[in-house]
């Protein structure tokens, strides 16, 4: 049955009455001649970033001594002339927001500002892969069932996750608005794993399997951290001032120390939250209050039971159900 065009006629009105809807007051839309930063822009800079870090990994393959240099050399140019025009207009459109302005006429030149933030980005690079070298071999060294490096770096979506959460990071270092949360949220989306550009994170970090870690903006971690899937490090509460606003910029995430090990969906929240040194934290359980070294939390062990064919239920451990 063919459409009825005489239905299209609606349109225009249709048209109008959403048209109506994009006012000044609107706080969905983004009308003018100031462009935020692009997504697929900033998302491309993300991946020209990982193949200088990661060379033959990904999209480009059969590099080798020979070549590397031209191909390298060929991404940094181009890192360049984007990330110099991404990071301007977010400190435009940054500033337009402080000052309230509706124009672009301010008298500051957003793209010298932001060329300056690229190159010091990219000076970073080589002390980026060193760190990124030890979170890659922790990946190899607290996994048996990786075989190689290469392995980790194809295929582990923590160490994905953790590449990108690196670089957004140093963004956030250099001040530059919008792009760190663009690309971690970008990792996000690929990973399942949520590592706000914020937190602090030390050396050899190994996020394992993945899916459903939630690190939040003013955690910090130590050096030789492990989390497993699930685990939240979160906030207990949100501040608020005399007014009910959100009070910012304090600390409301916990802190991990070293060589602390966190199992699958474990919760640990609030800000005063300390996990000590060497402590193991078992899965599903809930902390909210800080935990010493060398400590091990777990729930007490459950009961599981089974109706074995529709005949009286049995505990588990008459099953020899391991929990």
């Amino acid at each position: 049955m063919a459409s009825d065009v005489r239905l299209k006629e609606q349109l225009p009105d249709l048209t109008e009455l959403i048209v109506q809807t994009y006012s000044s007051e609107d706080t969905i839309n983004h009308l003018g001649h100031c462009p935020l930063p692009s997504y697929t822009g900033v998302i491309d800079c993300l991946l020209n970033l990982k193949d200088i870090l990661f060379p033959g990994y990904r999209r480009k393959v059969g590099l080798h001594q020979g070549n590397i240099r031209f191909h390298v050399g060929s991404l940094l140019d181009s890192l360049h002339d984007q990330l110099t025009t991404e990071i301007a207009r977010a400190l435009r459109h940054e500033q337009r927001v402080l000052d309230q302005h509706q124009d672009c006429s301010e008298p500051i030149d957003f793209e010298a500002k932001g060329q300056a933030m690229a190159i010091e980005l990219l000076k970073r690079i080589p002390k980026l892969r060193l760190m990124l070298a030890k979170d890659v071999e922790a990946a190899f060294v607290g996994d048996p069932a990786c075989r190689t490096t290469d392995e980790v770096v194809l295929c582990y979506p923590g160490v994905m996750a953790v590449t990108v959460y690196r670089i957004a990071h140093e963004l956030v270092q250099l001040d530059v608005p919008f792009l760190p949360r663009m690309m971690t949220e970008w990792a996000h989306q690929k990973t399942g794993i949520d590592i706000h550009p914020g937190a602090r994170i030390g050396e050899y970090f190994f996020i394992d399997h993945g899916t459903g870690v939630v690190v939040g903006e003013t955690c910090e971690i130590g050096n030789h951290v492990k989390l497993y899937q699930g685990v939240t490090l979160g906030a207990l509460s949100f501040p608020t001032d005399s007014e009910g606003q959100l009070i910012r910029g304090v600390k409301r995430h916990p802190t991990i120390e070293d060589h602390v090990v966190v199992y699958a969906n474990a919760t640990i929240l609030g800000g005063k939250t300390v996990i000590g040194r060497d402590a193991v934290v078992g899965s599903s359980v809930w902390i909210t209050r800080s935990v010493s070294p060398n400590a091990t939390v777990t729930l007490e062990k459950p009961q599981l039971r089974v109706r074995d064919g529709g005949e009286s239920e049995r505990l588990g451990e008459d099953l020899n159900f391991q929990i």
